[in-house]
């Protein structure tokens, strides 16, 4: 298992849009995150907040290419970025503790933050396809280049930790700095993760590794 520092390279703080950042995740040109009562995108660029959209927004948050899904409450909602409909609604795994949302291989895939696992979900009726045991809390989750990546922020520590998606076997862990909790993850399809910051409001941008810098 390869231990480091995670590398910084930008913290958008504080956000226009006040509120905790929860879920976050990217539709190759804004950065959606989700903020407890409301979906906000900004350019990545500028930090300029582009749009809002009021909906309950209290965790992870994934886009498939079309779509955005947002965890709220006991539920999934699938809505379109465009109009901020929703469009579809799926029941999310029974109990607290929903967290991270990433898309990947035609399947969503959710953290649960208090049960430590990563669950493998049908975006059609929600039933899970397969679990994924972890030995940290999950804050976020992500897929880049076939890599399945997510944050942990337990004990006052937070990471980014790669893992095998068959065993759950830790791989690599990036170690964020002190006071800086993962509480969204979402990577940007190249040597970038955006993560939110939890109560702080921030949202940063660690550096992947083993990437080329742009």
């Amino acid at each position: 298992m390869n231990t480091s520092p995670a590398e910084i390279v930008r913290e958008y703080s504080p956000l226009p849009e006040p509120g905790s950042v929860h879920g976050v995740t990217y539709d190759g040109r804004q950065v959606w995150f989700a903020t407890g009562d409301r979906l906000c995108a900004f350019d990545p660029a500028s930090g300029k907040i582009l749009r809002s959209i009021a909906i309950p927004a209290n965790a992870g948050t994934a886009f498939d290419g079309r779509h955005l899904f947002q965890i709220s409450d006991d539920r999934i909602q699938k809505l379109d970025p465009q109009t901020g409909r929703v469009v579809d609604t799926i029941p999310a795994p029974e109990g607290a503790g929903n967290s991270g949302l990433a898309w990947a291989e035609g399947s969503l895939w959710m953290g649960r933050h208090r049960d430590r696992t990563i669950h493998q979900i049908d975006p059609e009726t929600g039933a899970i396809l397969r679990s994924i045991k972890v030995d940290r809390h999950v804050t976020g989750v992500t897929w880049a280049d076939g890599e399945l990546w997510h944050g942990t922020w337990e004990d006052g520590a937070s990471e980014l930790r790669r893992i095998d998606p068959r065993t759950g076997e830790i791989l690599e862990v990036l170690e964020m700095p002190p006071g800086a909790g993962v509480s969204g993850l979402e990577s940007d399809g190249g040597d970038q993760f955006f993560c939110g910051g939890g109560d702080s409001g921030k949202l940063r941008v660690v550096r992947r590794p083993g990437r080329s810098r742009k």
